[in-house]
């Protein structure tokens, strides 16, 4: 969208620094924008993962050792699912088969056990690639999908819609990280990637007002998230022009740090 004149200087302030709602990565194009226009990029994540504690999990008197086959939907998932068996003296069989929705997720399986290919199944991303194999498998297995508080909303749907005999069990919960030491520390720029990180902002700033932070989004539902709160997005990502963060950052810091 053009600005002009006055409104043009108002919408793009210089920016000076940047709070990126993540945790610091070792390599990230973000480091290059530094660099480029003289910025001070931080890194914090706004929420963490907790484990369930095992005292919980005993409430929903669910035993692993009771199915047959298990869908991991994330590591963090693989994670939490061999620590609650192992919290409750639980040995899986053998036989047990483990259905990912990635291969990078069935390459961390390995940690945990003797990887064989007739036992692990993965797909490229989605529950749709893993279709077929669990569908091969849906007489015979009795099905547990390890979750978090969130759910796991689409493999939940597809496995009620293919009548399949299945459990979901709740092992780890997505919450807000605790940011109190930020609270006298302003950002001209405070960059989200999910609807979590708007409720964090929240839960630890009740009274947070934008005034002129600027605010950078990353896909439809934290946009949702972020005008649901009366908040004003300066950048958002993806875009056509910009799919991706940095790019979205730069194409808004070409004009903002304009010499």
């Amino acid at each position: 969208m053009a600005v002009n004149g006055k409104a043009k200087q108002e919408a793009y302030k210089p920016v000076k620094t940047i709070l990126v709602s993540q945790p610091k990565p070792e390599r990230s194009p973000y480091y290059e924008l530094e660099k480029k226009y003289g910025l001070q990029i931080d890194w914090r994540p706004f929420i963490h993962v907790e484990g369930v504690e095992v005292k919980e999990f005993r409430k929903t008197r669910i035993r692993p050792d009771e199915f047959t086959a298990i869908i991991f939907t994330s590591k963090n998932a693989v994670d939490h699912f061999f620590r609650i068996c192992e919290e409750l003296r639980v040995k899986m069989s053998q036989d047990t088969r483990y259905f990912c929705l990635s291969e990078a997720i069935a390459n961390y399986l390995q940690k945990f056990i003797v990887y064989r290919k007739r036992k692990v199944f993965y797909g490229k991303r989605t529950i749709q690639d893993l279709a077929p194999a669990l569908k091969k498998h849906r007489a015979n297995e009795k099905f547990l999908l390890p979750c978090s508080n969130l759910g796991a909303k689409q493999v939940s749907e597809f496995l009620e819609e293919n009548g399949f005999n299945w459990q979901d069990a709740m092992m780890y919960k997505t919450v807000s990280s605790d940011l109190s030491d930020l609270s006298d520390v302003t950002y001209d720029v405070l960059v989200f990637f999910s609807p979590l990180g708007i409720q964090s902002l929240y839960e630890n700033f009740p009274d947070f007002k934008q005034n002129e932070t600027r605010i950078a989004v990353f896909g439809n539902s934290t946009s949702k998230a972020v005008e649901e709160r009366g908040l004003t997005i300066n950048i958002k990502a993806p875009a056509p022009e910009a799919p991706s963060m940095t790019m979205a950052l730069e194409k808004y810091l070409q004009l903002s740090n304009k010499e």
